[in-house]
Order: C-alpha cells, then structure tokens, then sequence
C-alpha cells in the first residue's frame, strides 16, 4: 500500500484551512468572494430544476403504479439491475375473475354472456393499460431519471470542487492580508533613541522574511484564482446546459401527453363498443319488461298514445334507448310514443348542438351522424336522458348525448 505521509499531511492541512474559513465566512470574522448575480441565477434555476423534477418523477410513478409494495419491489429490481416481472394489471384480473364466474354460472345463460362480454372489454382495458405504463415509463419516467442521476451528479460534484477553490481563494487573501499587515508592521522605522541596536537588527531581519511571507502568498493567490475561474467556467457551462435539459423534458412530457391521449381514447372506445354490444342484448334478457328499438313494419298513428301518459308510468333505461311496455297497450303502440319520424319539434326548447365523434346509426329511427356538422336537437317527455332527437334538413332520428357539443 502507497502511504505518502507528505500528502496526507498536505490534504489535512488543505482541510483544516478551509474549515477555518468555512467557519469564520459563518460568524462573519472573514470576507467571502461572491459569485456574479447571472452565476447565482444559474445556481437557482439549476436547483429548482432538480427539485421539480424529483416531485413530478414520484409522482408520476404513484400515476402508474399506485401500489407503494409494486414500486419498491421495481425500485429493487430496477437497482439490482435485472429485468422487473410482468405484473398483470387490475383490468386482466378482473377479467379472469369475470371469465371464470361465467363458466360456472353457464356462457350460456343471460348472466353468463353479459360476464364474459363484459370481461373481454375489461381484459382490452387491461391491456391498453399495460401499453400506457410501458410508453410513459420509456418516454417519460426514464428521461427524469437519468437527468437526476447522471447530469445532475455531474453538476452537484462540479459544485462542491467549485466551492472548495472559493474557499482556497479566500484562505489565501486572508493569508495575504495578514502578511502585509505584518509587513507594514515590520518595515516601521525604530527610534534610535529608544531602541536598542540589536532590536534594530531584529526588526530588519523580520521584515526580510515577512516580505518573502507576503511573495509566496501572492504566488499563492495567483495559482488559486486561476484554479478557480476555470472551475468556474466550467460550472458555468454545466449550469447553462440546463435550458438543454428543459427542452429535452418538454419534448417528453409532449410524448407522456400523447400516450395518455391514445390510452384514455383506446378506453373511450372500448366501453363504446361494451355499451353497444349490452345494448343489442338488452331486449333479449329483459323480454318480458322492455322491447328494443327495432324498427315497426306498420308505425301506428302517434295520437293513440299521448307522450304525457309515457312519461308518467315508464321508466328510463340509462344509457340505453328502450322504451317500457305498458301494461294493455301493444307494443308497437309503445314504440309510436318515441318515434322520431312521427314527432313534431317543441314550439320552443330546442337547441343548436356540434357533433364530436361520427355516429353509425343502428337502425332506422337514429340519426347518422359526422362530426363537426351542426343539428337541431329537443328531448321528449318519456326519453331516455341519455338520448335526444336530432334533426337536420328534413333527416330526423335519436341521437347520443356523449356525442354532441351543446350550444347555447
């Protein structure tokens, strides 16, 4: 083993020298060089980065994994280098649970379809979700964390030696300012009256060696200065590289908003579809409460049925358009109730509305729909909430709430 005791010592008295002017700087008995204001700003920029930056990566990883026993066990991994297990997300879960409970209660019956429609969607969620936590990890999470453990270590350790070529810097002016001070003490002429000439020699050779005390500080200060205006520099550098980093993070968080787009849109869609498929199932299981929206070959007159006497004894089905059947009446005398083609507008009540999404209608009494084009729509007593009558030009048929833009 290398033991120089030369550099040891040297290192320790470096140490101590800085201690004591770390310490004085506290209790104010020693001046301290300070950074120009554009420096300073740089330093508190480059800080409020960092801790930003720490509180959105937490709590982004708390978005994606809200599960405090998942994120340790990732972190362990992640630390330890290897690759973390698949994890199967909440959706497929409970898509297995659904799967499983209607093989027992029979795929067959009413229950069982509706638990294994109902279940696949859940798996596709699932799955959406699983690819959403992927990308944001990739696009998002990965850029934050290698900013905080790669660049700004590098800043952080560049910092430190910059603070401690400060405190180098103003030992040595301390060091300086006393030698001179002992200089300027040394080089006062003695009274040759009062002084002995043996003091006079004394004093002569005291100012010899503080004058060779004052050139080696100097020297000193010369070397430490450029030391630590490079060091400078060189922080300087690192710290104006943080617009860089800003940018590169703004490019991220445009991708983490693009997956969260695609993911929250794959989901809309998703449970679009469900509600769809448990809508064309609905008149089956319920066929002795509710009839479905099939068109009638043969539409009664829409007098037989005033739309007062609907909306007093039927229910509404969220979500789906059905209309009760009433006890005595036919039905196809109930489906007149609704029907768009044989409805007149209210005298007032009615609304402009913007279309969002397109929209296939699914038989003859909805309205087609294109998005960005402008309707008329009114409601009915007896209606479904989620539905209204839609008109444009002489085309007249239900349409859905959720796709529709209200004006006033």
């Amino acid at each position: 083993m290398d033991f120089n005791v030369k550099k040891l010592a040297s290192d320790a008295g470096v140490f101590f020298s800085r201690a004591m002017q770390f310490t004085e700087e506290k209790l104010g008995q020693a001046e301290k060089t300070e950074l120009d204001a554009h420096f300073e700003n740089l330093l508190a920029r480059a800080d409020c980065t960092k801790n930003w930056t720490e509180k959105i990566l937490r709590q982004t990883e708390v978005l994606l994994q809200p599960n405090p026993s998942a994120r340790v066990e990732e972190f362990l991994y992640e630390k330890l280098d290897r690759k973390v297990p698949s994890r199967v997300t909440n959706g497929e879960l409970l898509a297995q649970y659904m799967t499983e409970a209607a093989n027992d209660f029979g795929p067959g019956t009413p229950y069982g379809k509706t638990l294994i429609k109902v279940g696949e969607t859940q798996r596709r969620l699932g799955a959406a979700e699983r690819d959403f936590i992927h990308s944001a990890s990739i696009n998002f999470l990965t850029p934050l964390r290698n900013f905080l453990e790669g660049d700004w270590r590098t800043i952080s350790k560049e910092r430190r030696i910059l603070q401690n070529c400060r405190l180098d810097l103003d030992a040595c002016k301390a060091r300086l300012k006393k030698a001179k001070a002992a200089e300027a003490k040394a080089a006062a002429v003695p009274d040759f009256q009062e002084t002995r000439p043996r003091n006079y020699v004394l004093s002569a050779s005291a100012s010899a060696l503080w004058s060779d005390e004052v050139e080696k500080a100097e020297h000193e200060l010369r070397l430490t200065q450029t030391e630590f205006d490079r060091q400078a520099e060189v922080t300087r550098l690192l710290l104006e590289g943080i617009s860089s980093t800003h940018v590169n993070h703004l490019r991220c968080l445009h991708e983490f908003v693009e997956s969260q787009t695609n993911y929250y849109a794959q989901c809309y869609q998703y449970m679009l579809d469900l509600q769809k498929q448990l809508g064309s199932s609905k008149g089956e299981i319920f066929s002795g409460t509710f009839v479905g929206n099939a068109e009638s070959a043969s539409p009664p007159p829409a007098a037989t049925s005033p739309p007062a006497v609907a909306a007093a004894t039927l229910p509404a089905v969220p979500t789906i358009p059905v209309v009760p059947t009433i006890a005595g009446v036919p039905n196809t005398v109930a489906e007149s109730v609704l029907n768009p083609n044989e409805v007149k507008p209210p005298a007032s009540g009615t609304r402009k509305a913007r279309v969002l999404y397109d929209y296939e209608a699914a038989d003859s009494t909805e309205l087609a729909l294109l998005a960005d084009e402008m309707i008329t729509v009114y409601s009915l007593p007896g209606m479904d909430p989620d539905w209204l009558i839609g008109e444009r030009g002489n085309q007249k048929g239900k349409v859905p709430v959720t796709y529709l833009e209200l004006l006033s």
